[in-house]
Formats: C-alpha cells, sequence, structure tokens
C-alpha cells in the first residue's frame, strides 16, 4: 500500500463513518472456533453472527491487534478523566471528561465482544497491559507511570493544564494507532474494525482541536495574571 493510499483511506474515514464497507480485498480469514457443551444459546448465536460477518468480511491479524492494544489504551484515557472531578475547578474539562469516560467506556465494551465473538484473547480493561511487550502493536501516546504520577499529584489550574496536555499526547497516540491499522494490507474491512477506526479518527481529532484550543485559553489567562 502506497502512502498516498494510505493518507487517503485515513481521509476517507471521516467522511465515511456511519458507511457500510465495501467488499473484502485480500484479508484472512481466521478458524472457526469450538464451541463447547457449556456455551449458552446467545453466545452460540453471537459467534455464528460473527463468523457470518466474517466470511462477508473476513478479519486480519492486524485487525485482532488493534482491538486488543485500543482495550489497554482507552483504558488509560478513563483512568486519566476519573482524576477530573476531585482535582479541577473547569466545568468544560468536567463536561470532556464525561465524555471520554461514556464514549471509551462503550468502545471497550464493543471490542471485548468483537474479540470474544471470534474466539480471540480478551484483554481486561486496564491500563497496565502493554500489548507491545507481548508482540502486538505500540501503544501509541500512552502516559508514563512518572506522568500519571505527576497528574494525580496537581490540582487546580496546574492540573488543568497538565490534563489537557497529556490527553492530546493520548488522543494523537489513538489516531496513530489508527493510521498504522489503515496502513496494513487488507485490514480494517470488517464493519465493526471500520467503524471503531473511523470513530476513534474522528472523535478523538475533535477532541484534540477542542483541547488545544482550552489549553491555549489558559495558558493565556494564567499569564496575563
Amino acid at each position: 500500500m502506497t502512502a498516498v493510499h494510505t493518507r487517503g483511506i485515513v481521509a476517507a474515514l471521516a467522511a465515511l463513518a456511519l458507511a457500510a464497507c465495501g467488499p473484502s480485498r485480500g484479508a484472512v480469514e481466521t478458524s472457526p472456533t469450538p464451541q463447547t457443551a457449556t456455551t449458552s444459546e446467545s453466545d452460540r448465536a453471537a459467534i455464528e453472527r460473527a463468523r457470518a460477518d466474517s466470511a462477508r468480511n473476513p478479519y486480519t491479524e492486524a485487525d485482532i491487534q488493534f482491538m486488543s492494544a485500543m482495550i489497554g489504551h482507552h483504558a488509560q484515557a478513563i483512568d486519566m478523566a476519573r482524576l477530573v472531578p476531585e482535582r479541577t475547578t473547569s466545568g468544560q474539562i468536567r463536561t470532556l471528561a464525561g465524555r471520554i469516560i461514556n464514549a471509551q467506556q462503550d468502545d471497550i465494551r464493543l471490542m471485548q465482544t468483537w474479540l470474544r465473538d471470534r474466539g480471540q484473547p480478551v484483554p481486561e480493561a486496564r491500563a497496565d497491559v502493554h500489548h507491545a511487550h507481548d508482540g502486538g502493536p505500540p501503544m501509541h501516546g500512552m502516559l508514563s507511570e512518572a506522568q500519571m504520577a505527576e497528574l494525580q499529584a496537581a490540582r487546580g489550574a496546574e492540573f488543568d493544564r497538565l490534563f489537557l496536555r497529556f490527553m492530546i499526547q493520548h488522543h494523537r497516540g489513538a489516531v496513530t494507532m489508527v493510521q498504522d491499522l489503515i496502513g496494513s494490507h487488507g485490514a480494517a474491512q470488517d464493519d465493526t474494525v471500520f467503524k471503531l477506526a473511523a470513530d476513534v479518527n474522528v472523535d478523538q481529532t475533535t477532541e484534540i482541536n477542542r483541547m488545544e484550543q482550552m489549553l491555549l485559553t489558559l495558558i493565556l489567562e494564567r499569564g496575563s495574571q
């Protein structure tokens, strides 16, 4: 896949976030997962739906790695957002944090279900699950332990500044992970993977722009005091 082609697909994600995927091309279909005697009727139905989806739009190893890694990535954003109520005096940041928690919790449930229905390992929603250490893709933008400790210790305007700066870093990492996925041959042809990647690209790019404006305002206000 050429760089021009990759950039074109990334740009198309924003416009096609709610569109259906086209026919699959070059993806590798994984083997069906054996059912156990304890599998419930609802679980069997979900697995069969996943198999039918995969027959239409086969998924790749890159899709699996993306869905797995993004669970841990989202988990850290939620951990960061949960620090907000006790540390900020900004109503805007409280609103932003609430949106991040709600949206990314929904995404985590979706990703865990997608993996489970395809018989793949399902990571826990924990920020310390670093998939890159297990041969998975890099989790770009993740805060270090030192950065998390700095954020936890801050209060008031200093917390707001760090929260915005670190969340911008974190969101940019998520967008890079989407770009890495799209750059992988045959990836993101599965409907669910495509829509999730498109939503992450659009939502987090929008939030980056909003946070950059909030951070600039905070810096200007602090400089005028």
